[in-house]
């Protein structure tokens, strides 16, 4: 007989208008470039292309009607990028809102899956 692994669950949040525009990866992106000062760094990090970086905050910023960055180009220092006001803010109220979400998913997974989960914690 098979042995049982214990099972646990996936959530995935993401923001959507009609489309999905916001969610872990971007998040990840925006703390990044908080971090390094530049898009391009941040995208190298997330083993992505500069390209796809820039096309993920121009559809965010899109579907949002506000910067999420602000690019400067070139001077002494080179270019750099970093994350506005309202980027910041809301990559704060999404990783608040993934965390009170995942607190009360995992009450609720505890709470339903119990018998389930202690039949498999006794084999």
């Amino acid at each position: 007989m098979k042995e049982q692994a214990a099972f646990d669950y996936t959530l995935n949040l993401k923001l959507r208008t009609n489309k999905i525009f916001f969610g872990p990866g971007i998040v990840e992106l925006l703390q990044r470039i908080s971090q390094t000062g530049s898009l391009n760094t941040a995208a190298k990090q997330m083993r992505m292309s500069y390209n796809k970086a820039w096309r993920m905050i121009q559809k965010a910023e899109a579907e949002l009607g506000y910067p999420l960055i602000v690019k400067s180009v070139g001077g002494s220092n080179g270019g750099g990028s970093t994350v506005t006001i309202h980027g910041k803010r809301l990559t704060t109220k999404f990783l608040l809102f993934q965390k009170k979400t995942y607190q009360i998913t995992n009450q609720y997974f505890t709470e339903i899956f119990r018998d389930d989960l202690e039949l498999e914690e006794r084999e």
